[in-house]
């Protein structure tokens, strides 16, 4: 099961369905359908251009078996969370879903929920926690600790002994210096250099980066608990 028929739900789809294909996999899936609290008729319309059913709201999983699996293809850190939140009652597994152009070094660690786009790298000694996003052609460094809900975003690099607090957006293009601390829920923003630590929940941009404005910040889009929609918000990131 997908959860969020928005872009990110339907990326993670169309990695399945490569993995599908792929000769000597270790494993298949099939995809049931996707769920979606707040769909938008677009992305509900998207779905079904896709093949795939589109099932009804996230309590659809309460009926499910407990060898049904989940995927969280909501791109926003925090509503990942707050979904993992909502649909943990339900006590589904999560799955692990690895594009094969993905590299993720042998002596990595990860939980539950990794997802892994194509040409994203990760090399060694590296710790993921849960429901963690690397994008397309991102790369993580050596002896990084990556929190729960992390996501790095397409071309971003995060450099060796880095640590990222649970809930840490890392924006397209971005780079983050080694040996440096990104605080819990705090944003970097697309095409920032990180050369030094962020405080938690700080939304930093530029080159260096530096902490936006409070009434910069005050004026970006207001992200909702929602998964097909606000997944799609702009933000600096």
């Amino acid at each position: 099961m997908i959860v969020g028929t928005g872009g990110m739900g339907r990326e993670v789809y169309g990695v399945i369905r490569l993995l599908n294909t792929v000769s000597g996999a270790t494993a298949s899936w099939r995809v049931l359908g996707f769920v979606d609290d707040y769909p938008t008729e677009r992305n509900v319309e998207s779905v079904h251009r896709l093949g795939v059913a589109f099932l009804g709201p996230t309590r659809w999983l309460a009926a499910q078996p407990a060898s049904t699996h989940v995927v969280l293809g909501v791109g926003h850190p925090r509503l990942r969370r707050e979904t993992d939140q909502t649909i943990s009652r339900y006590g589904l597994p999560a799955a692990t879903v690895v594009h094969p152009a993905a590299e993720i070094a042998p002596d990595c660690v990860h939980q539950q929920g990794l997802f892994a786009a194509g040409g994203a790298r990760v090399t060694t000694n590296v710790l993921v926690g849960r429901h963690v996003h690397l994008n397309q052609n991102c790369t993580v460094g050596h002896d990084t600790v990556l929190g729960d809900y992390v996501s790095v975003n397409p071309l971003a690099a995060v450099s060796g002994y880095c640590r990222l607090e649970d809930g840490v957006l890392v924006g397209t293009t971005a780079a983050i210096l080694p040996k440096l601390t990104v605080g819990r829920d705090a944003t970097v923003g697309a095409g920032a250099c990180v050369t030094r630590d962020v405080p938690p929940g700080v939304v930093v941009t530029g080159v260096p980066a530096r902490p936006v404005e409070r009434s910069a910040a005050d004026a970006r889009p207001v992200v909702m608990a929602a998964h097909g929609r606000q997944d799609e918000v702009d933000d600096p990131a």
